[in-house]
């Protein structure tokens, strides 16, 4: 079933991720599919702040994972793939470790990494409309 939910204005954001949040279930890699500037660290910090994970830092540009924790979750991953330009730079921050664990993961620039996802992986795409409005739609 393919969702899709619009973020109109900024202070929808919260709604939006916990909509988002109701909808993956029990699914545990999420991976976002969208140009830079919009928008998935923005949402993915939205879905973290949304499952209590405490203070948030930036995205993981330069430290390529970072962890957290919610009471409700577990431990949460988030991964900016950006800068990794070879597969074998994913196996030395120990990827196949962190996608088949059981703990959930955010997954930004995911393409370098995708014929190492698990079948259950959820594929996010975020488009920017002529309205600045974000689409964000994916597939269960």
């Amino acid at each position: 079933m393919k969702t899709q939910i619009v973020i109109k204005e900024l202070e929808q954001l919260d709604m939006a991720a916990q909509e988002f949040l109701d909808a993956i279930k029990s699914r545990s890699i999420i991976c976002f599919d969208a140009p830079m500037g919009s928008g998935k660290t923005t949402f993915i910090n939205a879905l973290l702040k949304e499952m209590n994970c405490g203070e948030l830092g930036s995205s993981p540009t330069y430290s390529i994972v970072n962890e957290y924790f919610s009471p409700t979750y577990g431990k949460i991953f988030h991964l900016d793939l950006y800068r990794l330009k070879l597969l074998e730079e994913a196996f030395d921050i120990g990827i196949e470790d962190i996608l088949y664990d059981s703990n959930l993961c955010f997954i930004e620039w995911p393409a370098i990494i995708s014929n190492l996802l698990p079948d259950s992986h959820v594929w996010v795409k975020i488009e920017v409309n002529d309205e600045n409005h974000r689409l964000i739609s994916f597939e269960l």
